[in-house]
């Protein structure tokens, strides 16, 4: 868990970032910095940079938003129900930090398990120079 309070993080975050990662928000679909950017590397935690998707593991779900198959490893990330607009759905939050990432579906690809973990960019920072993570994945 981060031991920045909630101040510290408004002050660091953008306040996209912040709406996204501690009020569980969701940024518009096809805006984010990472929907569609095919740059190899680690997605970590935007709060905590806890390492969460390779980009070996990102495809193009045609959603707006970041998808991929699967997290880096077990235990990055934590699964919670979330019934928000009536609609009963799985949210994703990071493992270390409690923030809020996206949502995982069942309708991702076949062959890779058929998740989709979809992801608000403002959620990710991509560390573009950490190929040993995502060879790793």
């Amino acid at each position: 868990m981060t031991n920045s309070t909630d101040a510290e993080l408004s002050a660091r975050l953008t306040p996209e970032q912040y709406k996204v990662t501690q009020k569980a928000g969701t940024e518009r679909a096809f805006s984010g910095d990472y929907w569609d950017t095919k740059t190899p590397g680690v997605y970590r935690c935007v709060v905590c940079e806890l390492d969460l998707f390779a980009s070996g593991d990102k495809y193009d779900s045609g959603t707006g938003w970041p998808s991929f198959t699967s997290a880096i490893s077990d235990g990055r990330v934590s699964l919670h129900s979330d019934r928000k607009f009536l609609v009963k759905r799985t949210e994703v939050r990071c493992a270390s930090c409690d923030s809020h990432l996206g949502h995982v579906f069942g309708d991702g690809p076949r062959d890779a398990g058929g998740q989709r973990y979809c992801l608000n960019s403002a959620a990710l920072i991509l560390d573009e120079d950490d190929t040993e993570q995502q060879v790793a994945s």
